[in-house]
């Protein structure tokens, strides 16, 4: 499956934004052997000649953004609510389950509901949408806004990842 992810980078200029940010997406699919890989690989959006990622499957996307420019902030907001929806989705999932399974039907993961509970829990992975620069996923309203407030010239880089 393909999604697109966010990375949040403290950056003085897009190239710079985009060499911070592959250093993120690199951890994110187990590029260092210390890494425990997420996804299985990214293309960013400068890519040209990747032909079934980024680009080709997407369409056109800025490579990178500054988050207080329009683009930034589209790209910010696409992420961000793509976090919540799945996070809420999968909340469902469970509040359905605990109303209408037993126990055992929810150990034996009918319907994927251990499934849901992990998503509720990652901290990194499909169920995640935006990143801070040390490959955390930004799981809340809070950690966000922290991010949002500390750096200088804050970044966005979107990448198509598959998992």
């Amino acid at each position: 499956m393909h999604q697109i992810i966010y990375t949040l980078v403290d950056a003085e200029s897009e190239e710079e934004a985009l060499e911070q940010a592959t250093v993120t997406f690199d951890r994110l699919v187990g590029a260092r052997l210390d890494e425990r890989p997420v996804f299985d690989y990214y293309v960013t959006f400068d890519d040209e000649d990747a032909a079934v990622a980024g680009k080709s499957r997407w369409g056109e996307r800025p490579v990178a953004a500054p988050v207080d420019s329009h683009e930034g902030a589209r790209l910010l907001k696409r992420g961000w609510d793509a976090t919540v929806a799945e996070f809420e989705r999968n909340l469902e999932k469970v509040d359905e389950a605990l109303e209408e399974m037993t126990v055992a039907e929810m150990m034996h993961d009918k319907a994927l509901v251990r499934h849901a509970c992990n998503n509720i829990g990652s901290f990194r992975g499909p169920s995640l949408f935006l990143y801070d620069s040390h490959r955390n996923g930004i799981r809340n309203r809070s950690h966000l806004d922290r991010i949002l407030s500390s750096a200088d010239s804050l970044w966005i880089v979107p990448a198509d990842v598959h998992y």
